[in-house]
């Protein structure tokens, strides 16, 4: 892995990144919580879910298009994975939960090992893998948890 010479979380980084887990925790809490509407508040997180999944995917274009270094496969790479979380994301607006959930679970996981295959070939700030682990991790399991609240 390359590593950048920016080793330290941003504080804007980590209340952004941090501060978009909270929609996953209310979310699935609620889904737990409050039975009598469990189905509306699932169907908001795997919404919610979607949304976060093609935003991540919109990260490999953007790094694509600035990235340093990469070959032109590499960044063809890069441009290809970067609509696959859409079109994984997509499916879990309209599925049942229990199909809606493994796939954004499946999503966000193909991600978080596209970036760390990213990272072994780019440039990347020493934080990015760590953040997008938490990142990752903590939106799997508010899937998780969504989908056995059903």
């Amino acid at each position: 892995m390359i590593r950048s010479p920016s080793p330290t979380l941003p504080p804007l980084v980590a209340w952004l990144g941090y501060g978009g887990l909270l929609p996953f925790l209310a979310l699935a809490s609620a889904s737990w919580l409050d039975k009598h509407h469990g189905l509306f508040w699932n169907d908001a997180l795997y919404a919610y879910g979607a949304i976060i999944l093609s935003f991540v995917g919109a990260l490999h274009w953007g790094m694509a298009m600035s990235l340093p270094g990469l070959s032109e496969h590499q960044r063809s790479v890069c441009f290809a994975w970067s609509v696959v979380p859409a079109l994984l994301a997509w499916p879990a607006l309209v599925l049942p939960a229990l199909l809606a959930a493994p796939l954004l679970i499946v999503g966000f996981a193909a991600h978080y090992l596209q970036d760390r295959r990213l990272a072994r070939r780019a440039v990347l700030p020493d934080w990015y893998l760590p953040l997008r682990l938490r990142l990752s991790g903590v939106a799997i399991a508010c899937m998780l948890a969504g989908m056995f609240a059903a």
